[in-house]
């Protein structure tokens, strides 16, 4: 009996491979492949155009691209953005307050604002704050129907920049009203029952308690506002502000052989400019991220750092292999 046993014939001659020898093979995507060789193709073919189209000028734009006259512009366009952001900001707020209250001629107000504003194009609210001074010669501060107390010159007081951050802030008022209206709307609303219930002042549960959450949903919709707001600052140069664009446009006027380097001047300031928007955006929102998520977005330098891990680690493995 035990010779039989001895003697039988195993099922299988096959020995398993140890396990440091065993790999798992990715599972393929040759779609994907595909996909990024035509996108990659397509890339290289718009960068060599761009590089060897003698049309574009490059050293025209190289001349063109700090020359003192664009910086002026570009300076007066930085400070048109910067005025009326903050400017559209504080009255964005203050009108989705209105829209928020309980009072129906708060709220009717505030709608009629935001709807007039979002209907009429930009352009066209310039233009008649520009032209402001044909219909009104005087401001005047006083009793309605009755005796003025103070009396200003419109048309001393209505200056190119005023008359375009005016301008830009009414009409950013509007849109970024809505932004803050909705980013109220979306905390929780135990957040108000339970700030209500430790019974703080009104005042100080928005500005503590609701408003910061709120800026977590506020941040990208209005970052968005502001980038739109950059580009634009390019209307002003039609109530005579020379602003960046409109710089580009007087030296083109002045030099029509250049017309393509100073456009391509403009564009690569515009991209600059919203390039940086773009960053301050990523770490305002991971800032205001903290205590919503487990652990915060990396940074674009932690994304390098732990690529450059995956892939020594992924070389040593290979090489071990």
């Amino acid at each position: 009996m035990s010779e039989s046993l001895g003697s039988a014939v195993p099922l299988s001659t096959t020995e398993p491979r140890p396990a440091a020898a065993q790999r798992v093979l990715p599972l393929r995507h040759p779609g994907r492949w595909i996909a990024s060789a035509i996108v990659l193709v397509v890339v290289a073919q718009i960068v060599h155009g761009l590089a060897t189209n003698p049309f574009f000028q490059w050293d025209r734009f190289q001349y063109w691209f700090l020359r003192p006259t664009i910086l002026d512009g570009l300076l007066i366009t930085l400070e048109v953005t910067l005025y009326s952001a903050v400017l559209g900001l504080l009255g964005g707020i203050l009108i989705a307050l209105a829209r928020l209250s309980e009072s129906p001629v708060l709220r009717a107000v505030s709608w009629v604002y935001i709807w007039l504003f979002r209907s009429v194009p930009l352009i066209v609210v310039l233009l008649f704050l520009y032209n402001f001074s044909a219909l009104y010669k005087t401001l005047s501060l006083g009793v309605p129907f009755g005796p003025a107390f103070l009396t200003f010159d419109e048309s001393r007081l209505a200056t190119d920049m005023v008359v375009a951050v005016v301008g830009l802030s009414l009409n950013e008022a509007a849109y970024a009203a809505e932004v803050v209206r909705g980013g109220i709307l979306s905390v929780d609303q135990g957040q108000h029952e339970a700030a209500s219930a430790l019974g703080l002042p009104k005042g100080y549960q928005f500005t503590r308690i609701v408003f910061p959450q709120a800026l977590r949903s506020i941040t990208p919709n209005y970052v968005n506002q502001l980038i739109g707001l950059i580009k634009g600052t390019s209307l002003v140069f039609y109530v005579s502000l020379l602003d960046l664009f409109g710089s580009v446009q007087s030296m083109g006027s002045t030099y029509p052989g250049d017309i393509v380097p100073l456009l391509l001047v403009a564009t690569a300031w515009y991209l600059i400019l919203t390039s940086v928007v773009s960053v301050v955006q990523f770490y305002v929102e991971r800032y205001y991220s903290r205590g919503a998520l487990r652990s915060l977005p990396p940074t674009p330098l932690q994304k390098v750092r732990t690529g450059l891990r995956d892939l020594r680690a992924r070389a040593r493995k290979e090489a071990a292999i």
